[in-house]
């Protein structure tokens, strides 16, 4: 089963942590987060994947060029996750391919809603959720209706779907184009794109305060409160409240206070410093 991580974007939101590494690559528990996605993806038997890179792209050339099965799709302008999809075509072949948002937690098995997809026979489903935050997806039955358009029952898009490449055709090639347009397109002629609701637990990394949630969550989920990674230099009377996440190679000076922290692998914490909900680069 092939795959593609959609990781090209700015990550504007989360600036300006983002002008140091791009989304996808932020560490979540001290792992860059798209590791954490290729191994959900190949756990599920998604053995081939295509990813996507455009902003701080080198980045993302240093950290997978020993991954096997990965082909990076490296782009000189940003495409938009149409156009990203429309220019990786011609190696995604005729099967359906699984596509993901590369800024997303999650636990939902994507072997099982690819497999509800295939028995379907749709031309694409698009995996759903009730978010009040981000609902604006219509639906009615197993069917899309309509997108960022009020009216009847709303959920909200997790950022997965499952579609047939040849649906990407009305894309032009090299161009942007939002993913969305295309679905809007296919809707308007009639095809056959399908919804799945699911209540599997699910955050994206939009914001700062997303992304120090999401650690917050994922500790709870760990029942512990806080984490080391590996060569951490730890000065005296240093003090953790609350919860904190501390990456590999970080040194927190003597005397330190912090609380709802996270501190990047490298990163360094000055003496006596006192850190509220914070995130340390």
């Amino acid at each position: 089963m092939k795959a593609m991580i959609l990781a090209a974007g700015f990550g504007t939101r989360l600036k300006p942590y983002s002008l140091l590494r791009p989304k996808p690559i932020f560490p979540v528990l001290d792992e860059p987060l798209i590791r954490r996605t290729i191994r959900q993806l190949r756990r599920h038997g998604f053995n081939k994947i295509i990813i996507n890179a455009h902003y701080l792209r080198e980045q993302f050339v240093g950290l997978l060029r020993r991954e096997k099965n990965i082909h990076l799709q490296l782009e000189d302008k940003i495409l938009g996750t149409g156009g990203g999809l429309r220019q990786a075509s011609v190696k995604l072949g005729k099967e359906p391919v699984l596509v993901i948002n590369g800024d997303i937690c999650h636990d939902i098995n994507l072997a099982a809603v690819y497999a509800e997809h295939l028995q379907s026979g749709a031309d694409a489903t698009l995996i759903l959720h009730d978010y009040p935050r981000f609902n604006n997806v219509s639906v009615k039955g197993d069917r899309i209706c309509s997108f960022a358009e009020k009216g009847g029952r709303q959920l909200a898009f997790t950022g997965i779907h499952i579609l047939a490449p040849a649906l990407l055709t009305i894309i032009p090639p090299d161009t942007f184009y939002n993913i969305i347009d295309c679905y809007r397109y296919w809707i308007a002629r009639g095809a056959f794109i399908r919804f799945q609701q699911i209540t599997d637990w699910w955050t994206d990394m939009g914001s700062p305060a997303d992304y120090l949630a999401l650690h917050e969550t994922l500790l709870k989920r760990e029942k512990t409160s806080f984490f080391l990674g590996s060569e951490v230099e730890l000065g005296r009377e240093v003090k953790f409240v609350d919860w904190v996440c501390i990456g590999s190679g970080a040194r927190i000076g003597r005397g330190a206070r912090l609380s709802g922290v996270v501190v990047w692998d490298g990163a360094e914490v000055a003496a006596e410093a006192d850190l509220q909900h914070a995130i340390v680069t």
